[in-house]
């Protein structure tokens, strides 16, 4: 194989996490769809790494569990854990976001990963949804106790997810490119079950 067409191949497209799987719920009471591409990044650090990120980004870091901040630009802060964040904001906003972390994280503890290509993002809508996440998440997400904004780290049976209720009758599902097609197989199932 020549060098240019080994150039050629690794500059290929990556695929979609989503590409090749059929969203079709076939259900009338929940849909799936890709989220779509965006910029992720993990920071851990303590309370002067969150102080100067939140400053950077003009963002109010989130502080208590299921806390989210959000901003005009699409960006959002997810909590995690007491030193744990997600960032996902738009693909566009990644190299401009690097800069601007790592600039104001410049003396501080912390780790900063971006995990933009290794995370899938997938909505989740309708008014069974709750009942069709349920089927594989332990949690209560009944609006009182899971309002909109409320985010957490948790399971979707085997799969670990990050689980953002972004509308009354939506979620956001974050999880590995790898596990994308488990969590479509499980909630097509979940959706056909509550019909």
């Amino acid at each position: 194989m020549s060098d240019v067409a080994a150039s050629k191949g690794a500059e290929a497209a990556r695929r979609g996490p989503f590409a090749g799987l059929n969203l079709d719920t076939r259900a009338s009471g929940v849909t799936l769809a890709d989220a779509g591409p965006c910029a992720r990044f993990l920071l851990r650090g303590g309370g002067a790494a969150a102080l100067a990120v939140g400053m950077a980004l003009h963002l109010d870091m989130p502080r208590e569990a299921y806390g989210c901040a959000t901003d005009d630009a699409g960006r959002a802060m997810l909590w995690l854990g007491p030193d744990e964040w997600m960032l996902v904001a738009p693909e566009d906003d990644a190299a401009a976001l690097t800069q601007k972390l790592d600039a104001a994280l410049n003396d501080l503890a912390h780790a900063l990963t971006d995990i933009s290509h290794r995370n899938a993002g997938l909505i989740v809508r309708g008014p069974q949804v709750a009942d069709a996440i349920n089927a594989g998440c332990p949690l209560d997400l009944d609006i009182k106790a899971f309002p909109v904004g409320a985010c957490t780290r948790t399971l979707l049976a085997k799969a670990e997810i990050v689980l953002w209720r972004i509308e009354a009758d939506a979620f956001r599902i974050e999880t590995t490119r790898s596990f994308a097609p488990y969590v479509v197989a499980l909630l097509q199932q979940a959706a056909r079950d509550q019909d």
